[in-house]
């Protein structure tokens, strides 16, 4: 009877309330449908869509760490908040150099491309 008692004081502490998981749904289905109205009505474009939906990808990922992950509701959360620093530092050094070695490889190709191109544009 006694572990089944500490059983549900765990799974009180860790699991947050009906109220906050509907908080967490509704913030995310809102920012969900206005990305999605963004790119569709053509409000915005170029890099003022870009620059928008990146704010509001970044307002839902804030929103699901905090109402679906409890992210800072532990007891210890700064070994939990660290842990999660590291693990955005490394997404951020495969997505950045990702990007980076893409773009780098499409300067190359793109670059080799133009220069075959340019004594054919030349003979017609």
């Amino acid at each position: 009877m006694d572990s089944e008692l500490s059983l549900k004081q765990i799974q009180k502490e860790w699991h947050g309330s009906p109220k906050s998981y509907v908080i967490g749904f509704t913030a995310s289905i809102l920012l969900t449908a206005a990305s999605f109205s963004c790119v569709m009505i053509g409000v915005l474009s170029g890099k003022a869509l870009v620059y928008t939906l990146v704010g509001f990808a970044l307002v839902q990922a804030i929103f699901q760490l905090l109402y679906f992950l409890h992210l800072g509701k532990e007891e210890s959360p700064r070994w939990e908040t660290l842990i999660f620093g590291f693990m955005v530092m490394v997404l951020l050094i495969v997505a950045i150099g990702s990007l980076w070695i893409m773009s780098d490889l499409n300067d190359r190709v793109m670059s080799d491309m133009n220069q075959e191109e340019m004594p054919m544009e030349h003979s017609h």
